[in-house]
């Protein structure tokens, strides 16, 4: 009876121990701890200023995240925890139960693109994983912090003023309209500069740009009117259509949906509501100088069918155009210049096909921008460039200006009836639609691309190992 009360306990302690984990089989051990509090101070201190840089330059919340990470354990602090909000940093680092943990918190400023910077910053991190000792890290993140920006502000300027030709090339409007477009978008921006040497704030200063774009759209039709040569077949649709796509260009819609898919909720939220806020100024702007058009008797006369692109050709000329001057208004080089301009056709040739295949445009934008984003996370890597960068710069060609512009008209000189408000309502709510597929196609992008990278690039390992 011994032997079998035996047998059927050992058989008992088998199932138990295929279903269960025996606690008392693991050893329970700790890391002694050999780091001084010092040295792990600064080493915090490093990488919460690594992060804070990202995220004014404009990495997502994730990238910021995983680089504190990266950085302080290439350094010898691990675990540390990292709270990334949309507008500060906290880093806590435990190191036993005797202990206080070190918690730092950093505020950070609004986010303002600089690509340049970001490209060094994400090789720094690069670096010190590779061994890069603590001062030596240290004495090179101030120096790319002292950077200044690429660009000077003379230039950015025209940058603006040429992103607007790009729109108008797009939809095949004459050099007339081009250079209207031109000097409304150097006006509007001028006008934004100067009001954030005031201080202004930035809703002010949309609210302001937009108002500029508008009234200059209204008085080169009114000339039109009235007869002033040159001016015979001017479309204020597309100026005002181009200062939109100038207005909202600076918003990175695919962070925000980033960090969302990221589960960072409360930064997405922060930026999902600047992202509003900013185009409610846009809005604002334009319904302002629509107003004062109308009540000056300089308004449009205009329908509400959306406006036509031209020749296929001139559009890729146009969306190369619009690529190239965004990557330069955000502070990118001369290679990540070149790789926008590449995807923007990408994105470009994804859309054209969709909406050619009888897709709507909403999901021919949602293809366009997947495509392009799929092919910048595969290549932005290898060529050193912000796959983030070459992304947003490639999808503001299918920023929806015209749909904005359009409900916008479509609103203001509506006779009040339901029908007519409706019409104008619809029109938003696609243009805002068009905004959301451009950010999850983006992100899906993104999210597909990570992996088939990484794949590519342990295949290339392998090879060159056997080699």
């Amino acid at each position: 009876m011994d032997g079998e009360s035996r047998q059927r306990r050992d058989w008992r302690r088998r199932i138990v121990g295929a279903i269960r984990t025996d606690a008392s089989s693991r050893p329970m051990t700790e890391a002694l701890l050999t780091i001084d509090e010092v040295y792990a101070r600064k080493v915090i201190d490093l990488a919460m200023r690594i992060a804070e840089a990202l995220t004014a330059v404009g990495a997502s919340a994730n990238d910021v995240a995983l680089a504190t990470i990266r950085v302080s354990g290439a350094l010898g602090i691990r675990p540390v925890h990292v709270d990334v909000t949309y507008n500060s940093i906290g880093v806590s680092y435990h190191r036993g139960d005797a202990d206080l943990p070190i918690t730092l918190l950093r505020v950070v400023r609004a986010p303002v693109p600089d690509h340049a910077k970001l490209q060094r910053l994400q090789a720094l991190v690069v670096e010190i994983e590779g061994g890069l000792e603590l001062e030596q890290a240290r004495a090179k993140f101030h120096a790319i912090r002292r950077m200044p920006f690429m660009y000077r502000p003379a230039f950015i300027v025209v940058a603006q003023g040429m992103l607007t030709v790009g729109v108008a090339l797009l939809f095949g409007a004459s050099w007339v309209v081009a250079a209207a477009a031109f000097v409304a978008a150097t006006s509007a921006a001028m006008t934004q500069r100067l009001m954030a040497r005031l201080r202004v704030p930035f809703f002010f200063a949309q609210i302001a740009g937009a108002f500029v774009v508008t009234a200059i759209a209204a008085i080169t039709s009114w000339f039109a009117s009235q007869g002033v040569p040159l001016l015979d077949d001017v479309r204020p649709a597309i100026i005002v259509a181009a200062g939109i796509v100038l207005m909202l260009a600076g918003m990175s819609v695919v962070g925000a949906a980033q960090d969302a898919i990221d589960g960072f909720a409360l930064t997405a939220g922060g930026r999902i509501l600047d992202l509003a806020l900013l185009t409610l100024g846009v809005v604002l702007g334009i319904v302002a100088g629509l107003s004062a058009a109308r009540a000056l008797g300089m308004g449009f006369v205009l329908t509400s069918d959306a406006p036509a692109l031209g020749p296929l050709p001139l559009q890729f000329v146009g969306v190369a155009v619009i690529a190239v001057t965004v990557a330069v208004w955000n502070g990118a080089g001369v290679r990540t210049i070149a790789v926008s301009a590449v995807l923007a056709g990408i994105a470009w040739s994804g859309y054209t096909a969709a909406t050619l295949a009888g897709f709507d445009p909403i999901v021919g934008s949602g293809i366009g921008a997947l495509a392009a984003s799929f092919v910048g996370i595969l290549v932005a890597h290898r060529l050193h460039v912000p796959s983030i960068a070459v992304t947003t710069a490639a999808i503001v060609p299918l920023v929806p200006g015209s749909a904005v512009f359009r409900g916008l008209l479509e609103l203001v000189e509506s006779d009040g009836t339901a029908e007519s408000l409706v019409l104008g309502v619809a029109t938003l709510v696609g243009a805002g639609a068009i905004g959301l597929a451009l950010a999850s196609g983006a992100s899906l992008g993104l999210v597909l691309g990570a992996p088939v990278r990484d794949s590519v690039e342990s295949v290339v390992r392998r090879r060159g190992r056997i080699r």
